[in-house]
C-alpha cells in the first residue's frame, strides 16, 4: 500500500507531547505535559508536537519540516510521540520536496 501526502499530514497531526526550547542547553526537548519543563524552558517556547513540525510559508500555507521532525526522532521516544510509518516514509524520501499544505494552527 502506498503512502500519500494525506496519510503523512494526518500522522503529523496525531503527534503527541510538547516541544520546548531549553535556552541554557540550546536544545529542543520533549515532555508529555506542559508543566514538566521547569524553569529552563520559557512558556512561550512550549508547542504541541503536532504544531511544532509545521512552519508557515508564504500565502498562508504551512510546510511540514523534515528538520523539525528529525528533532523529534532524535529524542528516541517514537512510541510516546506516536511517530508512525507515514512520517518515517516521509523522512526516508528526501528525494521528494517537503509537503506544503493549507492548514490552520490549533
Amino acid at each position: 500500500m502506498s503512502t500519500t501526502s494525506s496519510d503523512i499530514c494526518a500522522a503529523a497531526d496525531r503527534l503527541q507531547g510538547f516541544v520546548g526550547f531549553n535556552r541554557k542547553s540550546g536544545q529542543h526537548i520533549v515532555r508529555f505535559s506542559e508543566d514538566s519543563f521547569g524553569m529552563d524552558v520559557a512558556d512561550d517556547s512550549i508547542t504541541p508536537a503536532n504544531e511544532f513540525v509545521w512552519q508557515p510559508v508564504e500565502g498562508g500555507l504551512m510546510a511540514l519540516r523534515r528538520e523539525l521532525l528529525q528533532i523529534l526522532l532524535d529524542q528516541h521516544v517514537d512510541d510516546r510521540l506516536v511517530i508512525t510509518t507515514p512520517l518515517l516514509v516521509y523522512m526516508r524520501r528526501d528525494d521528494l520536496p517537503e509537503i506544503i499544505a493549507q492548514r490552520q494552527r490549533c
